[in-house]
């Protein structure tokens, strides 16, 4: 019998794992990480790290983020405001449901995740030396119907049989051997790369059950790497008068910029911004240098923490009383 995977699929990045002498192991993409970007290019069929290396010369081109579309109709709200700052085109195809067109090709979400789950299956087999057939992938716990059954569709089609679709933080209380103590109520904070959520999960008798859950399905890293975005598109637009925001390439090198900023500045209290030839005019190319503080960037999420703590409260003066039953929380 062939073992069965686990599978994270992000809305940035993904990962899958196995059991081994009875706890998970995650297993390493060909790369040699531990995670795989969630990106696909579908006019070249490349996959994962790869394709994020090339989202800057082919932005229009290579899909990211696709997990905010799952199970979407193309009018949706949060459709229309992802519209605005994805640089691929999102359109509306069959039954309404939004759809990715790239050179005249049009993918559903399912289509492009499946992408990546092909890819996940595939470096597990690697690992594993045998074929890969079932898998169990987890999802955000406040995934509706049509998002949870665009997931197993994704699955499907990527050769897999889904046993099971998982809430994201019953997963998390499972990899903290929560499930082995007495009963108990617990709280699974959840920031994600384009998700956040907070859910209070009840364990009796080895079995977990979410009993509430709250969130922001457009709070998470890719949201304050366009915070860093919007700042330096501002300061070079007063330094050199120029806007980016209509330049599909300098705005996928401004992403990688703030991506790889806001991980230095984890660590350190400051960092360099450094894109040479960002664009150009006719007096010559134009080059965007800037520091970025630490404290600058905290000023600048000082709205996205706001929003953090909303979902909190809110659940709090919903489900109070399950609260006070909490025995532990987990980040």
């Amino acid at each position: 019998m062939s073992k069965i995977i686990g599978i994270d699929l992000g809305t940035t990045n993904s990962a899958v794992a196995v059991m081994e002498a009875g706890k998970p192991k995650v297993i390493h993409s060909a790369e040699g990480e531990n995670i795989i970007p969630s990106v696909v290019n579908p006019i070249k069929s490349i996959v994962g790290r790869v394709a994020k290396r090339q989202a800057v010369v082919n932005p229009k081109e290579t899909i990211f983020s696709v997990k905010r579309l799952m199970g979407r109709k193309f009018d949706d709200p949060e459709v229309q405001r992802d519209i605005k700052w994805l640089p691929y085109t999102i359109k509306s195809g069959k039954n309404g449901m939004a759809v990715v067109e790239v050179e005249g090709h049009e993918y559903t979400p399912q289509e492009i995740s499946a992408m990546i789950l092909q890819k996940i299956k595939a470096d597990a087999e690697s690992y594993l030396g045998e074929k890969v057939t079932d898998a169990v992938i987890t999802v955000p716990a406040y995934f509706d119907d049509a998002q949870r059954q665009a997931t197993k569709q994704a699955g499907e089609i990527a050769g897999l049989n889904v046993q099971r679709i998982i809430n994201e933080p019953t997963a998390a209380a499972l990899s903290y051997g929560l499930e082995k103590e007495h009963a108990h109520t617990i709280a699974v904070y959840d920031l994600g790369g384009g998700t956040f959520d907070i859910s209070i999960l009840e364990l009796g008798e080895g079995v977990f059950e979410v009993k509430s859950t709250n969130g922001d399905t457009h709070l998470g890293g890719d949201d304050f790497d366009q915070k860093i975005i919007d700042f330096l598109i501002e300061e070079f637009k007063k330094s050199q008068g120029i806007d980016l925001k209509t330049d599909r390439q300098a705005l996928q090198r401004l992403r990688d910029g703030a991506e790889k900023a806001k991980i230095e500045l984890s660590s350190s209290m400051e960092t360099d911004v450094s894109l040479p030839f960002i664009t150009a005019d006719s007096s010559g190319p134009k080059h965007l240098e800037m520091k970025l503080t630490r404290a600058k960037l905290e000023s600048s999420l000082q709205c996205k923490n706001s929003l953090a703590r909303n979902p909190i409260k809110e659940l709090i003066l919903m489900k109070w009383w399950q609260l006070a039953l909490l025995s532990r929380v987990e980040f």
